[in-house]
Order: C-alpha cells, then structure tokens, then sequence
C-alpha cells in the first residue's frame, strides 16, 4: 500500500510538472514531431538524466534495489512502432494524454481510450506474442556500463556531458 501512495504521489507531481512546463499543449508537441520545437525533448532529457542521476545514486547507497528487465528487441520495436503511430495521430503520447485530458482537452480522451483498448488486445494477444514477437532480439538483463564493462558512473558522467551539450545547442539555435 505504502508503494502504491509513493507512485501516485510522484505521478501527480510528474504531472504538475508536464503542465508547468507546457508540454501538455498540442502545438508543443506537434513542433516536437515536426523537430521545430525541443521543450518536449528537453523536459524528457531533464527527467531522465536527474533519474539516472538519482536512482544510481540510491542504488549505491543502498536505499533502492535496480531491477533490469529483459531486452526484448521484438516488443521494443513494435511497441515502439505502435506508440510513435498514435502519437503522431493524435498529437499526445501517454502521458501528456492524461495531463490534457486533466486541462479539460477532451480530444486527449481518444488517447486514453487507445490506451485502455491497447491494454486489453495486448493481455489478450500475451500468450501468442510469448511465443513469438517477446522472443525476438532476446539479449537477456543488460545496461550499458555491463556491456561495456565499466563503472556506470562514467557511462552517467558521458550521458549527462552530452546532454547538456545537447540543451546548449538546442538553446542556441532557439529550439
């Protein structure tokens, strides 16, 4: 129970996070599509390096237990696929869906609706895409540093190094 508080804590501040940084408006989102507008990329790049930032932290000092899950390129790449279609349709991914939606934007409930569908053919389709599309590309519990051998601290450091490279150019050139 106490699990399930901590994530809908940290997801109702995720999402006061999604509107504070307007990227829940539709024009957001069609320019990061269309690549004339970051502030998408640049909210998701700031979440994910003060995630990996914190959560390798955490594991380090033992407050928190890192669980990999499989590498599985079948999924990864039709899930991918299947997500990059309905967003480009219609113009939320997930997230920003449920955020519009909360905004009073009543075409974001397509989105949710896709979702619940897609959920329900995905638990129906399970056993078929086990024996099939969940096997393809199986490369087992790997991350970066484990491939490369080294300390995931230097994968961190190179990681956050490129990303602020990246901010710093996508500032420059007012995207």
């Amino acid at each position: 129970m106490k699990m399930l508080i901590y994530g809908l804590i940290t997801g109702i501040a995720f999402g006061f996070l999604l509107q504070k940084g307007r990227v829940l408006r539709y024009d957001k989102q069609l320019g990061a599509l269309l690549f004339k507008d970051m502030t998408i990329i640049k909210f998701m790049l700031s979440s994910v390096l003060v995630g990996m930032v914190g959560i390798y932290l955490l594991v380090d000092l033992e407050l928190a237990k890192l669980s990999i899950k499989t590498t599985l390129l079948g999924g990864n790449i039709i899930g991918g696929l299947i997500f990059g279609i309905g967003w480009g349709l219609l113009g939320y991914c997930p997230g920003t869906s449920a955020g519009a939606l909360a905004e009073g934007r009543w075409d974001a409930l397509w989105g949710i609706i896709g979702m619940l569908v897609g959920a329900a053919v995905y638990a129906e389709a399970f056993p078929l895409m086990k024996q099939t599309v969940l096997t393809w590309g199986d490369f087992g519990k790997i991350t970066l540093p484990g491939i490369l051998g080294i300390n995931h601290w230097v994968v961190i450091a190179i990681v956050v190094i490129a990303g602020l490279l990246l901010f710093s150019f996508f500032e420059k050139k007012n995207l």
